[in-house]
């Protein structure tokens, strides 16, 4: 495995072939995540242990739809036992992703307890569109940053490579830092796709009468295209690192 440096353009490459490769199968993409996403919730809805076990199934589940899109670019469509290949390669790094998990979902419970902190977050939903609020969304956003950047690759590096939860977080932190300029346009170039997205069903919700029938069309556009850029971090991966993965492996002497 090795670390590779990429031209800030690369940012907007990683955009195009998530883009492209989720239209290659977009059922079996959109549905793989709709999946994950109705896991979670399901999960958080568990008593006390709910919310750590959905954002402790993060790291695992992120591997999946990176694994799924793998698949889609060889053609195949993807199966729904794929979001849990992160357990099916072996007892050491299966017990590795769970270490990532917790790590991921203590990272965030974190957040989650500096934020009353420093700032007084609305309670209703009337406030939830006030400067306040928003002020609360930026502050939660660059905390959440630093989180972002370690486990951005650390999934796929103890899946595919075999490396230790805490130097997956290391590795990918320095990958990231290290091609700061392709991510950094990966983001706004995403942000650009999401406003121009966002402005087209803005349009046409506005044309619909009942404001139910706009938020209908507008829920299934969001997790659309949030599917749709969860089939992109699998090209930042292959284009950060050297090595890609051309098949789940299972290292001598563990066992599925």
């Amino acid at each position: 495995m090795k670390l590779n440096i990429v031209p800030a353009r690369t940012g907007i490459t990683w955009v195009k072939l998530g883009i492209r490769t989720f239209f290659k199968q977009p059922l079996a993409l959109a549905g793989l995540f709709f999946l994950y996403m109705a896991a979670a919730t399901l999960a958080s809805l568990i008593p006390l242990v709910g919310v750590v076990l959905a954002l402790a199934i993060v790291p695992a589940a992120t591997l999946g739809l990176m694994a799924a899109t793998l698949e889609a670019t060889k053609g195949r469509f993807p199966m729904p036992a794929i979001l849990v290949s992160a357990f099916r390669a072996g007892q050491q790094r299966a017990r590795a992703m769970m270490v990532l998990g917790f790590l991921y979902a203590a990272a965030c419970l974190l957040i989650v307890s500096i934020v009353p902190l420093f700032v007084d977050a609305p309670v209703n939903r009337e406030s939830a569109l006030t400067p306040e609020m928003q002020g609360v969304m930026l502050f939660v956003m660059v905390l959440y940053l630093p989180i972002s950047v370690l486990f951005w690759h650390a999934p796929a590096l103890v899946h595919w490579h075999g490396v230790t939860p805490v130097k997956s977080l290391f590795f990918s932190a320095v990958v990231v830092l290290r091609n700061a300029g392709a991510y950094t346009v990966f983001g706004i170039t995403w942000m650009v796709v999401l406003m121009a997205i966002g402005l087209v069903v803005t349009v046409l919700a506005s044309l619909v009468a009942s404001p139910e029938a706009a938020a209908a069309m507008i829920m299934p556009v969001a997790l659309l295209m949030a599917a749709m850029f969860s089939a992109s971090l699998y090209f930042t991966f292959e284009g950060s690192f050297e090595a890609t993965p051309t098949d789940d492996p299972i290292p001598p002497g563990d066992t599925p």
